[in-house]
């Protein structure tokens, strides 16, 4: 965000609704759910007032960021994808199932080692301690983002949103960059593959040393490519 900022351009980074700084709301107040995640991202984009943005997203969250813009497509210039399910193959990883369990997962979301580890395990290495502790600190304060997780976990429709991303992404006729790092041990390669010979306008960018999180380790490598692509002037 600060690269972009020196490019001069305006940044938000909003925490998903149970997630970080955002409000961990009970499930009889917020479904939890794809479509109640989108339609939250909208009221949120309307009450900035904001016409048009690139959006980047990340991740099996991500693939509701994705869902935005294909549902509002006059609303988004350029999309970023890092590291997200594309296409129908792609599974919820037992890393991340496991924390939807019955007794068990309820148990799990509450426990911030288990979110270290799940990161890490993406990661495929060990992640600097200083940003562990912005993951961690929600954990420690309340039991409601452990359920707000357990909620959005039960709640994610995997099948159903990548139905809808493998029929109308192809339909976005926008400048569409994928960043993948190739070391993913939850998606390979050949989905991002797939899915960006299917795009109008599409591009593959490959991380040789990144795995499911490459924010986390390669930004250096991501502001690369990121920062030209966005400033591309569309025909």
């Amino acid at each position: 965000m600060p690269s972009l900022a020196e490019q001069g351009m305006r940044t938000i980074a909003p925490d998903w609704i149970g997630f970080g700084n955002s409000g961990k709301p009970e499930k009889r107040d917020f479904a939890y759910t794809p479509d109640a995640f989108v339609a939250a991202f909208a009221r949120l984009v309307d009450s900035l007032s904001i016409d048009r943005f690139s959006l980047v997203i990340q991740g099996f969250l991500g693939t509701v960021g994705i869902q935005y813009a294909i549902r509002y497509p006059d609303r988004i210039d350029k999309l970023v994808i890092l590291n997200a399910p594309l296409t129908t193959s792609a599974k919820l990883p037992w890393k991340l199932a496991q924390l939807g369990l019955p007794i068990a997962g309820e148990m799990l979301v509450q426990d911030p080692l288990s979110v270290e580890r799940t990161l890490e395990a993406g990661s495929k290495s060990a992640i600097d301690d200083e940003y562990l502790e912005i993951y961690r600190k929600p954990y420690l304060k309340s039991s409601a983002p452990g359920r707000s997780l357990l909620a959005t976990i039960r709640n994610l429709r995997l099948a159903q949103s990548l139905a809808e991303i493998t029929t109308g992404l192809p339909q976005l006729d926008l400048p569409i960059q994928i960043i993948w790092g190739i070391n993913d041990p939850w998606l390979d390669l050949a989905q991002a593959q797939a899915s960006v010979k299917s795009l109008k306008q599409g591009e593959l960018v490959t991380l040789s040393t990144a795995a499911h999180y490459p924010q986390e380790h390669c930004y250096a490598e991501i502001k690369a490519s990121l920062l030209p692509f966005l400033h591309r002037r569309q025909n």
